[in-house]
């Protein structure tokens, strides 16, 4: 087999295609294994750089290719999207991967470890089981309604009102609505459980991390978005800067900019929406306390929101928070509040 300095890997369930180039440039393999193959492939040839798309078991195979003494990097689809030359197939994918990877001004994403791995599977079990809660909240609360029985959306009332409901027996609930409904409080009851079982093992996982532990010393980020940021971002020194990670989160205005004339819409959401959400909680959370209960170093969150409205000072706040959690991972420092204005910290993590 010839030298293969760059293998393009086009990753798939079953069926993956590779492209190799030797020093010249030239192709130098072309091959379509199973996924029992793979890695016998892999393993064969000499240590080289292997470009892969970032996609589902990304992460897992760029972990099982650098066992073998391989340079992995994980690109963004679109990013390789511009270097396939003709029709979308296997092949000209790999080929596109191959030379993509290869681009000096290319972008990379940090493979995880699978202790990253398993603090976001955590999350996003979390996140589902919050979802499901709120799906059988809005059902007990729709088909209560239906019997003339209301409930506040207050989630607290919510657990302290149905038992009550329930033994009630001059209100219309029937028998068999009585057993539907018991069967759904007690389903509610199990999921928030399950959910503080969760939560207590993100902590548990992230408290063995000094990086997460000076994370939550920022105002606005609790254990969840610290965990979170850790397991999402991995080393932070991927970039140069904290403008870089807060727009990798999707923190910073879209634009469409030419001819020297400049024109910035709403946000541009890329990256983890998951993270951005809990980041905007926690910059609500600052923006509502400011409010409140200002104090100096407030100002510039105040006269924000006053200009520019309550969402958008909320926005300003989290790309602010991910400038400040930037600097912490990044550098290794630790957060010093700031004695007057928030704009020390801003020229700190910029």
């Amino acid at each position: 087999m010839k030298k293969i300095t760059t293998l393009g890997v086009d990753l798939a369930k079953n069926v993956f295609q590779l492209h190799g180039v030797d020093p010249a440039g030239k192709m130098a393999l072309r091959r379509e294994v199973r996924r029992a193959q793979l890695m016998q492939t892999i393993a064969q040839l000499e240590p080289c750089l292997i470009g892969i798309e970032a996609c589902g078991g990304a992460h897992y195979w760029a972990r099982r290719f650098a066992e073998h003494g391989h340079q992995v990097r994980m690109m963004s689809p679109q990013f390789v999207k511009p270097y396939r030359k003709s029709d979308k197939n296997d092949r000209n994918d790999a080929e596109a991967i191959c030379e993509a990877v290869t681009r000096p001004s290319m972008r990379f994403v940090a493979v995880k470890s699978v202790e990253q791995q398993d603090m976001l599977t955590l999350h996003r079990v979390r996140e589902g089981l919050m979802k499901e809660r709120v799906a059988l909240i809005n059902r007990i609360r729709r088909s209560l309604s239906e019997y003339g029985i209301v409930i506040s959306k207050n989630v607290c009332n919510l657990r302290s009102e149905p038992p009550g409901i329930l033994e009630d027996a001059e209100n219309e609930l029937t028998v068999m609505a009585r057993q539907i409904f018991n069967e759904l409080y007690e389903d509610l009851g199990a999921r928030e459980e399950r959910i503080a079982q969760l939560e207590r093992s993100i902590r548990a996982l992230g408290s063995r991390h000094d990086v997460v532990r000076r994370l939550e010393t920022i105002p606005g980020v609790g254990f969840l978005s610290a965990s979170a940021l850790f397991a999402t971002v991995g080393d932070a020194k991927q970039y140069q800067n904290g403008r870089q990670l807060a727009a990798s989160i999707g923190l910073v205005p879209r634009q469409s900019s030419s001819g020297g004339r400049q024109r910035l819409f709403g946000i541009t959401k890329r990256g983890d929406k998951y993270l951005r959400k809990l980041l905007v909680h926690g910059a609500r959370s600052i923006a509502t306390r400011a409010e409140r209960k200002p104090q100096p170093q407030d100002r510039w969150l105040n006269e924000l929101r006053e200009r520019r409205g309550k969402p958008r000072s909320y926005v300003a706040q989290a790309n602010n928070t991910a400038r400040i959690a930037w600097a912490i991972m990044a550098r290794g420092e630790v957060y010093r509040a700031p004695a007057a204005t928030l704009e020390s910290a801003v020229a700190v993590a910029a």
